[in-house]
């Protein structure tokens, strides 16, 4: 088994940094009225800045693809050209379209040559899930290296124009023309931004991050659904798919608008989470207290206290100095915002020489929480 190195990550962040009061100016209006959540849920998640796939016009700068591409590029030099590549791994909760994969679309952007793919889907965890898949196939020595991407672009889906037709549905039965929380909730969390991770070997240049384990776990047995899409909760908690609706119904229900269960996250997902970081670092015998970097990917600062709180209660007994967030200035990109928080780590003059850095990673959609336990040589 060969030992696994993180020796590039890069980022990309589209076009100029969104502040709080631009938001509804490119995302637009809901008909034609100001948000009267926006400023509630904004002053809850703390986030000032994010970045959009669209234009101060509103026009669309880049596919999800593209965006991927643009950080894979980054990564290349003398050392490591993209005709080096083994795998491409890339995870996302957003791709440009159903099928193909969004690792098959973004391996077409490049002119290279054949090599295995792996696409990762899902929510928060689906970065994490296709950097795991290139730490096997690094570790188990079926390859040499591997690139690993994680990537989002909501800010299309959350456009006012892709809630028209329900309003003006409400208007003609005489109902109130308000969409409902569960989907505007996400209009103001979400943003764009891809980030990819070069996974090798051996260590190479002044700084090398070494993944000594990785860990994931998932609550769906137990848990109904929170965060989804291409569908819609039933009273009984099933999810009724995009297929069994009419055309019809796909615009006048807002069927494949993004949704989130918010009581239902509120009631879990700091108490799975603390019960599976619990679990991964009892495993691998981390004393919490001797971790040097805490990365945690928070959707709003809104979770902060309280999960520092259920923590402590634990035993998990993390510094607070320790802990390393960024999520006010790029803002929740998804299954992108931990590798965002590597590498601006990375980048950093934070590091030294046998840190230990110790990711995780929650996912709402039916509650899956994902770790990974990294030393700096």
């Amino acid at each position: 088994m060969s030992d696994v190195y993180v020796n590039k990550i890069s980022r990309v962040l589209p076009n100029d940094p969104v502040s709080n009061d631009e938001m509804e100016s490119i995302l637009g209006l809901i008909d034609g009225k100001n948000s009267k959540a926006r400023r509630l849920i904004l002053r809850s998640n703390k986030i000032i800045t994010r970045y959009y796939c669209l234009d101060k016009n509103r026009n669309i700068t880049h596919t999800n693809a593209q965006l991927t591409k643009e950080a894979i590029d980054k990564l290349f030099d003398e050392d490591f050209t993209e005709d080096d590549i083994e795998v491409l791994s890339c995870g996302t909760t957003t791709p440009d379209q159903l099928l193909p994969s969004h690792a098959s679309m973004v391996h077409g952007l490049f002119s290279n040559k054949s090599y295995e793919l792996n696409s990762s889907s899902g929510i928060c965890t689906s970065g994490m899930n296709a950097l795991k898949f290139g730490y096997l196939s690094v570790k188990s020595g079926n390859t040499k290296n591997a690139v690993c991407t994680a990537s989002e672009r909501f800010s299309t889906w959350m456009m006012s124009e892709k809630f028209h037709n329900e309003i003006e549905n409400l208007k003609s039965l005489k109902e109130k023309p308000i969409i409902a929380f569960k989907k505007e909730f996400l209009r103001w969390m979400l943003s764009d931004g891809s980030s990819a991770i070069l996974l090798e070997n051996k260590p190479k240049g002044k700084l090398s991050l070494k993944i000594e384990w990785m860990e994931a776990f998932s609550y769906a047995h137990e848990l109904d659904t929170c965060m989804y899409a291409g569908g819609d909760k039933q009273e009984d908690g099933s999810i009724k798919p995009w297929n069994e609706y009419s055309p019809d119904e796909w615009l006048t229900k807002s069927v494949f608008s993004l949704k989130q269960d918010v009581k239902l996250l509120d009631a879990n997902i700091l108490q799975k989470g603390v019960l599976s970081m619990y679990e991964s670092l009892k495993k691998h015998n981390v004393d919490p207290s001797t971790i040097d970097h805490f990365l945690v990917h928070i959707s709003s600062f809104y979770f902060k206290d309280g999960l520092k709180e259920q923590m402590d209660e634990k035993g998990i007994n993390i510094p607070e100095s320790s802990w390393f967030l960024n999520l006010d200035k790029v803002g929740n990109i998804g299954s992108a915002s931990i590798y965002l928080m590597i590498e601006e780590l990375f980048n950093s003059d934070k590091l030294k020489k046998g840190d230990s850095i110790f990711v995780s990673v929650p996912e709402s959609g039916r509650f899956s929480y994902a770790y990974a336990f990294l030393t700096v040589c």
